[in-house]
């Protein structure tokens, strides 16, 4: 059954319970008996030889639990003589037994209902008459996994939210990232490192803070075993959203990983993995949400624990925790003596520029470029996301540089390298096709920096684009067309993004417009500023301070000063400031002939009317 097919189906149990039921409550039916019925899949090949082992296990006056798992073949189980079809034999005890179901199930699957609060809709539909004709729909679609692979199942758990969370007013993008900008960021994590990566038993770790509904580390963990089927990856993650965490843990039990590894919880404030490194990491955290309800927790690690804790370099504003979600991924990197590790994280353009010099924001750029830990920024399209059309970035850390890429950052403009989408979802409009993924990843994998060239038709109408690699000779234009060049790939060393804010004084005079001096203390004798003429300037890192003083203040101001104590150094990544190509204006004589023709024209229109 293909995904289109599958989710229609899915969404047409909406049937069955409008009017008794809310829109925007569809989810909380619709999401638990979609995963109910996955599981109920999974076990029916082994459910007979399930309760023989128990039967016999309990016969012999032992603990069932470790025998019944390996008896499953899948690592879970369930002990009742109940499963969805066996429930249609009794419709008048269809919650009694269902409720049966579910509390013989392995303690982790019950955990997974419980922050569904299952057994509230039971009540509700069991109520309204319902709960009979839900659970007979289930019945008649089969979602095992030979016939719906666990990429599938994750599409579809994807559209589902996103139409529950439209109808709610929700925010679909707090619970999963679009499949292609995944697909992208697993390249840019992995491609440096195919090599090692296709060693025999290698074994890996990979790990999202804000795991959603666990696509990031599905998409992870099949890169790696398509690549080195031999290879062992542990997924670990975190998640705030009750139903995202329980369709995440079912995800990764089906495919055989530790649910132990999957936390509830606030990442920020209740580190579900307190003290572990991870080698690969991967997040997509909420754009632009403020941190207000667990700033006290935050703070107090800040303030107390300094460096020793997640949050050492600075803290961002309350208003945006993106920053937040940064460090600490930062902390969970695996050090670099023991192999080292490397992360990408989804952030809006905020972080790049967002506060001056000393300010929490800048303080946190300051470190990660200074301790040489940014690899690359790569710029998305705009509509790329289901709730927000704003600019995003996928910033890629790492304390195991190669050599080549020490002291350096790359950026990357993949802004223009999209698809329109055949049908828009939410705010999304556009994606990115395998090619556009594959020159992004090139251009990484390679360090290489390159223009992107625009070919032109004698209408000026855009007719190809071409990838032109430093040192390469761009493509011709064609006949009466033309080429247009621009930045693509730049790469630059750290210093770049570091500035010095100097404070340069005046001095303060009397109304004869003579100096004053101090009169007491330090600045006794001393020339005392104006504060009404103080001013700031922004200095490179790279330059001296004095030459750029000398050059650009004091041919203006020659009895200007410096106030040496107040000089602050701030980073900031101006990354539209890097690609911005400058085109001069049509001549005027163009424009008033072009303003010529349309009066003209006007004209002629006001006459025809007149007559």
């Amino acid at each position: 059954m293909n995904q289109q097919a599958l989710s229609a189906f899915l969404w047409s149990v909406a049937d069955l319970l409008r009017g008794d039921y809310r829109q925007s409550d569809y989810g909380k039916v619709i999401l638990p008996f979609t995963v109910l019925r996955r599981i109920d899949c999974v076990l029916a090949a082994t459910k007979d030889d399930v309760l023989e082992e128990a039967k016999l296990r309990q016969s012999q006056q032992m603990p069932v639990e470790a025998f019944v798992r390996r008896k499953s073949g899948v690592g879970f189980y369930n002990l009742s003589r109940f499963d969805l079809k066996r429930l249609m034999g009794d419709q008048d005890n269809i919650a009694v037994n269902l409720r049966t179901y579910i509390d013989a199930f392995a303690p982790e699957i019950r955990d997974i209902f419980e922050h569904f609060e299952f057994d509230l809709q039971i009540d509700r539909l069991a109520k309204a008459g319902l709960l009979y004709q839900v659970v007979e729909k289930f019945t008649q679609i089969d979602l095992h996994p030979d016939l719906v692979s666990n990429h599938q199942m994750g599409l579809v758990f994807e559209e589902l939210i996103r139409r529950f969370s439209e109808l709610s007013n929700e925010t679909a993008g707090e619970h999963f990232t679009p499949r292609e900008v995944i697909r992208l960021m697993v390249n840019l994590i992995f491609t440096e490192d195919d090599d090692a990566l296709a060693k025999p038993g290698i074994v890996r770790t990979i790990y999202d803070p804000t795991a959603g509904t666990g696509g990031m580390l599905s998409v992870a963990e099949e890169y790696l075993t398509d690549m080195n089927p031999s290879a062992s990856v542990s997924l670990f993650g975190q998640e705030l959203n009750p139903e995202s965490y329980a369709i995440c843990k079912a995800d990764m039990l089906i495919k055989g990983q530790d649910v132990g590894n999957i936390k509830f919880g606030n990442t920020l404030s209740d580190d579900g993995h307190t003290d572990q490194k991870f080698d690969y990491m991967l997040s997509n955290p909420p754009f632009g949400v403020e941190w207000k309800k667990v700033e006290k927790a935050i703070r107090e690690e800040h303030e107390k624990r300094g460096h020793a804790g997640r949050f050492g370099p600075g803290l961002p504003r309350v208003s945006d925790g993106s920053l937040l979600f940064l460090m600490h991924l930062l902390s969970k990197m695996r050090p670099a003596a023991q192999g080292g590790a490397r992360f990408g994280i989804v952030l809006n353009g905020s972080p790049l520029f967002t506060g001056g010099a000393g300010s929490g924001e800048s303080e946190i750029r300051r470190y990660v470029l200074e301790n040489d830990l940014v690899e690359a920024i790569v710029a998305l399209p705009t509509d790329m996301f289901y709730n927000t059309g704003i600019a995003t970035y996928v910033w890629i850390l790492s304390n195991k540089k190669p050599a080549e890429r020490k002291g350096k950052v790359q950026l990357i403009d993949g802004s223009s390298f999209w698809q329109k989408m055949r049908k828009s979802l939410g705010s999304k409009r556009k994606e990115m096709g395998e090619e556009h993924i594959a020159t992004v990843t090139r251009l990484f994998g390679d360090f290489a920096e390159a223009q992107l060239a625009r070919i032109l038709d004698e209408a000026g109408k855009e007719i190809a684009t071409e990838v032109v690699l430093k040192g390469q000779t761009p493509p011709a234009a064609p006949t009466g067309g033309a080429v247009k060049l621009a930045p693509l790939s730049k790469i630059l060393p750290n210093e770049a993004f570091g500035f010095r804010q100097i404070t340069v004084e005046r001095p303060l005079k009397d109304e004869a417009g003579n100096l004053i001096l101090g009169q007491r203390g330090k600045a006794k004798g001393k020339v005392q500023a104006d504060s009404a003429l103080r001013d700031t300037e922004t200095v490179p890192l790279a330059e001296d301070v004095a030459d750029y003083f000398a050059r650009e203040v004091l041919p203006h101001a020659p009895d200007a000063w410096i106030d040496e104590d107040k000089t602050k150094i701030g980073y900031e990544i101006p990354f539209n400031r890097h690609f911005y190509v400058f085109e001069p204006p049509r001549p005027l004589a163009e424009i008033d002939a072009d303003l010529a023709k349309v009066t003209a024209r006007i004209q002629d229109l006001l006459k025809g009317l007149s007559a």
